[in-house]
């Protein structure tokens, strides 16, 4: 029987893996944001994104820079300090179609972007919001940005003495739809996660710990690769599988079950002996208050709402994208509006 499968050299779009690259990195060797790169470019051409209808965002920041270095003939736009946002919702309500895929840091976030970010979450805008957060301002040498834990220690000695913005907690309080933590040097996490973000209908945050080697790479600091390492607790393994026919399986808690997919492909489930409902929002907050607590990083599908209706949905928006309506679309003729000027 003929398989259904691509060829082993390009994706479902028909597209090989060099289509998904980028510029050079002008970013620090051995830089975090290095590494979500080349995860992204992976997810991506997994994915099968068709390179016209990505639209890359981004804001100010070593983070912001990213956008440059993959899928190099899609769209992108560079916006002002923490306005990635509102470009972001405007490009997705001109044209619906297109795949709005954010990239910001901590300070383009939780600093000066925290308004715009806040208000993202609760339009619920259908995109995949990435922040790369290393803690500091790695473009400003290394001071302390909005996500540093309380007591960390810069490469200079001065300890945090403020309390940290976690979010993931804001945009579990917010009402997000899907938020997710990762570690930038875990591709086996990270991947599936970005996936299953592509796929999800509505806002998807992403908070990526990815160390900064140049300026809060060093014994105490919480955002260091050793730090990250030894205290990293994961939620889950998990994994992506693109909507195609149901398959359904039934295995026991702690063991891996190997299952064959439409296209001949295979994949590894394995079920977690913990317990963790990622649809109880309560119980997310409660998790990202109890590790972090601990000193810990919790990683993984940290929360999910798939019944939430996204901004498009909820404008009513035409289907044809706004982009391509004519004037005689969007303009109201004479006659209509001396009926409805009549009626007022």
């Amino acid at each position: 029987m003929a398989s259904n499968a691509p060829p082993a050299n390009v994706n479902i779009a028909g597209l090989s893996r060099e289509i998904y690259k980028g510029l050079p990195t002008t970013l620090c060797a051995g830089c975090g944001h290095n590494s979500i790169t080349n995860h992204l470019i992976k997810a991506l051409y997994d994915y099968g994104v068709q390179p016209h209808l990505l639209a890359k965002m981004s804001g100010i920041g070593c983070s912001s820079k990213t956008p440059a270095y993959f899928v190099e003939r899609a769209h992108g736009f560079n916006g002002v300090h923490g306005r990635m946002p509102s470009i972001a919702t405007g490009a997705k309500l001109a044209n619906r179609e297109l795949m709005i895929l954010g990239i910001s840091g901590d300070g383009d976030t939780a600093s000066i972007g925290l308004g715009q970010y806040c208000h993202l979450i609760r339009r619920n805008l259908d995109c995949t919001y990435i922040v790369e957060d290393n803690g500091c301002y790695g473009l400003t040498k290394g001071q302390f940005s909005a996500t540093a834990d309380l007591g960390s220690v810069l490469k200079k000695g001065q300890k945090n003495e403020f309390e940290m913005i976690d979010v993931c907690g804001l945009a579990i309080e917010l009402g997000a739809t899907f938020v997710a933590r990762s570690f930038s040097g875990d591709g086996k996490q990270l991947v599936p996660l970005l996936e299953a973000a592509f796929a999800h209908r509505g806002t998807a945050v992403l908070d990526v710990i990815s160390p900064c080697v140049t300026f809060n790479d060093h014994e105490g600091s919480t955002k260091s690769y050793a730090y990250v390492k030894e205290h990293d607790v994961a939620l889950q393994s998990p994994d992506f599988i693109r909507t195609g026919a149901e398959i359904v399986v039934d295995y026991e808690p702690g063991t891996v079950q190997d299952i064959e997919l439409e296209d001949g492909s295979h994949i590894l489930l394995r079920k977690i002996d913990r317990e963790y409902d990622a649809t109880d929002r309560i119980g997310a907050l409660r998790t990202v208050h109890e590790t972090r607590d601990r000193g810990e990083l919790v990683t993984g599908l940290l929360y999910v709402n798939t019944h939430a209706t996204d901004l498009v949905a909820r404008e009513r928006l035409v289907q044809t994208p706004l982009a391509r309506l004519g004037e005689d679309d969007l303009r109201i003729s004479r006659d209509d509006w001396a009926k409805l000027m009549a009626l007022a």
